[in-house]
């Protein structure tokens, strides 16, 4: 029988909520001011909103190759809002800053730093990716924020020790499959988590009564009560019942609609059909071009509602550079972390102290290269810099958990430095993030610094 192992400790540093809460509020108002603007289709609008009416109309597939989450959020704002550039965009919107919110209370209960939450809240806020993601009718945000609230309930589940948290976090995970697959390569880190968790806690059990205990034994951490087998439920199987729910409205079309019993099947005909996409396309890159910052894609460059604009899909040069040796500091701290206390800390499961930090770094380093990987051995030829989303999350949480850490050594000014930058840059291209008019058709110079970005 397993010892009951205390659960982690609680904050020594306040909740900053009210940071956190202010800065996700100047985000929701800045995503939705001028939502509608340009009023014009943007980039990949011209696939989803065909669809969106279709299944509005429950006519025939449409855009068959994406899950239908995304769509049916853009079709709800078009049945709430018109069929019109507010109603196209406005619950990627309200997902978007519910997803900011999400990421950031995952990184204080993770973490339990008032300090690195509101930095890494900042740099989230400000990244660029995610605001210009929140303000366009396509699948992403559908997926981003809802494994943005998955991880949250995830780290409320290892705080807490409650299976409520759990149940939510498969719920989104399967919601976050429903918007996009990219995000299913980081669903595997709860359920990892969780069997070393629970062989931390059978550690006083030797030979097969560890290996029953670690499968089927429900004292101690990280949630009491629940066993490794259950929580493989509510993080393996119940996030695919989930995933599988959002394709309902398919079994109503009019045309072909989708059988319940060839489900599985179909998710087979999706996979060849994003395969099949291999036309080259003006604003394709790669995935290490993604990490430096290379290529840009801009989704609209015109004159349009009365004065020239433009939508461009970048990161902020500050915090997407200087995250990069953010990520390599976070994972020496991890892998010395690793060394200075092995994965076996006896009698516990959870860090603290120094541990605590460096072992979310060596996480963040991690779930960075766990974000990146789907693409790196994807076969899809043509992808979009708007796919490093997820990364540039963890690369966001890199640099605050480096800059807090820096803060606690006595060593201050890379932190105002860096915020000053990150804003700086925000408000510099803010016009080209949220289609403001422009001087000029040339006005494009003054933010295409690099050569690689005017192209």
């Amino acid at each position: 029988m397993t010892q009951p192992i205390p659960l982690p400790p609680r904050a020594s540093e306040p909740d900053p909520i009210r940071a956190g809460l202010a800065i996700v509020a100047c985000f929701a108002v800045l995503v939705f001011w001028r939502l509608g603007t340009p009023s014009k289709i943007m980039f990949d609008e011209v696939h989803y909103l065909p669809a969106a009416r279709h299944l509005i109309a429950l006519s025939s597939r449409l855009n068959p190759e994406h899950p239908l989450l995304g769509k049916e959020l853009i079709a709800l704002g078009m049945m709430t809002w018109g069929d019109n550039p507010f109603g196209w965009r406005f619950f990627n919107a309200l997902y978007g800053v519910i997803g900011l919110y999400a990421a950031i209370r995952a990184f204080w209960w993770a973490s339990l730093s008032a300090r690195g939450t509101v930095l890494f809240a900042l740099f989230m806020a400000t990244n660029f990716i995610w605001f210009v993601l929140a303000r366009i009718a396509i699948l992403d945000m559908a997926m981003a924020a809802s494994l943005a609230l998955a991880f949250w309930q995830w780290a409320l589940a290892a705080r807490r020790g409650a299976r409520v948290h759990l149940v939510l976090a498969g719920l989104f995970m399967g919601l976050s499959m429903g918007g996009k697959w990219t995000g299913v390569p980081l669903m595997v880190f709860p359920g990892l988590w969780y069997a070393w968790a629970r062989w931390q806690a059978s550690a006083d059990v030797t030979g097969l009564r560890r290996g029953l205990a670690w499968l089927i034994g429900r004292q101690g951490g990280p949630v009491p009560g629940v066993c490794l087998a259950e929580a493989a439920v509510w993080l393996g199987i119940w996030p695919v019942l989930v995933y599988f729910a959002t394709f309902i409205p398919a079994m109503f079309y009019q045309v072909n609609p989708l059988s319940p019993w060839h489900l599985v099947e179909w998710q087979q005909t999706m996979l060849k059909l994003q395969d099949s996409v291999v036309k080259p396309h003006r604003y394709m890159s790669h995935w290490y071009q993604w990490m430096f910052n290379a290529r840009p894609i801009w989704f609209f460059y015109e004159k349009w509602d009365g004065a020239q604009r433009g939508v461009l899909m970048i990161g902020n040069p500050y915090s997407m550079w200087a995250g990069l040796p953010a990520l390599l500091w976070c994972a020496a701290d991890g892998v010395q972390a690793l060394l200075r206390r092995g994965l076996a800390l006896p009698g516990r499961w959870w860090p603290t102290g120094r541990d605590r930090l460096s072992a979310l770094s060596g996480m963040a380093a991690l779930l960075y290269v766990g974000a990146l990987f789907f693409w790196a051995i994807n076969g899809k030829p043509v992808q979009f810099y708007y796919h490093y989303q997820l990364a540039a999350v963890f690369l966001d949480a890199a640099l605050a958990l480096v800059l807090a850490q820096l803060w606690r050594r006595g060593l201050r000014w890379p932190t105002w430095a860096s915020v000053a930058l990150t804003l700086v840059g925000f408000v510099y291209f803010f016009p080209i993030l949220a289609a403001l008019p422009l001087p000029g058709v040339k006005s494009f110079r003054l933010f295409t610094w690099l050569p690689v970005w005017k192209s």
